[in-house]
């Protein structure tokens, strides 16, 4: 990126390796219109014109992610035709990790709430700590997870979705190893470490069958897309979304 990064941390860890960190924690690592455009322009430069050939994305703090930031939800004001184009962001910023040339590894640290969990989705691999927690929250404020009820059924199959999207409840690491959505639990303290490890492994592979094991596990991950920024869309003009926030801000976060 040509502009200093606010949202993200940039760590070189190895020579071929990035530690990639969402430096906001004062606010759970909250995802934001900055956010989305960082963390997309980030994506498409990876193992493009660098020697980079894994990443590995965590949460600087407490949190992986805590999702959406509440305010950008209110800021938005339930206008359909300023929700379109945010939505289109938010799946262009998740679908740009499922595009990045190399693999993007997720080091899970606490919260992975709503976007956290359709981060993680979006991930190829994800590891977790001790202490992590996975939840779609968005039903809480009158939404559903758009990302997340398009790659939820390819990852975790319909039931589990559906058990996450509708209740809001929390996953523990084991429940998430079950469902398919982490693939290694580790305690907090050695998480990023072993996150490295498995990356420093993935980038002595060599590189183009890396990249082309991807791009074709990733191959056609576009369908549904368009029906959920609709059907999403319409969610957050409701006046049911709208109480929920104002009450959510109340409450503060």
């Amino acid at each position: 990126m040509t502009e200093p990064l606010q949202r993200f941390t940039l760590v070189e860890q190895s020579a071929h390796v990035i530690e990639l960190r969402m430096s906001r924690p004062e606010k759970l690592n909250a995802m934001d219109q900055q956010w989305f455009r960082e963390l997309t322009s980030l994506m498409g430069g990876f193992g493009v014109d660098d020697d980079v050939r894994a990443v590995v994305l965590t949460g600087e703090g407490r949190a992986f992610s805590a999702g959406g930031d509440i305010d950008m939800f209110h800021d938005l004001g339930g206008d359909v035709g300023r929700v379109r184009p945010h939505l289109r962001r938010v799946y262009d910023a998740f679908h740009a990790v499922e595009r990045c040339a190399v693999p993007v590894i997720a080091a899970v640290n606490g919260l992975a709430y709503g976007g956290g969990t359709e981060l993680a989705l979006a991930c190829d691999m994800v590891l977790a700590g001790e202490s992590a927690r996975f939840a779609f929250k968005e039903v809480e404020v009158g939404l559903q997870p758009g990302f997340g009820m398009v790659r939820g059924p390819q990852v975790l199959g319909r039931q589990w979705t559906s058990y996450l999207a509708l209740t809001g409840r929390d996953i523990d690491p084991r429940q998430a190893l079950t469902c398919g959505l982490a693939q290694e639990i580790h305690p907090d303290d050695e998480l990023l470490d072993r996150a490295l490890v498995l990356a420093r492994e993935i980038a002595a592979k060599p590189p183009l069958a890396v990249q082309v094991g991807k791009a074709f596990i990733n191959r056609n991950t576009t369908a549904g897309f368009s029906e959920s920024v609709e059907a999403t869309a319409l969610l957050f003009g409701t006046t049911q979304h709208a109480e929920a926030v104002a009450g959510f801000r109340r409450r503060g976060r």
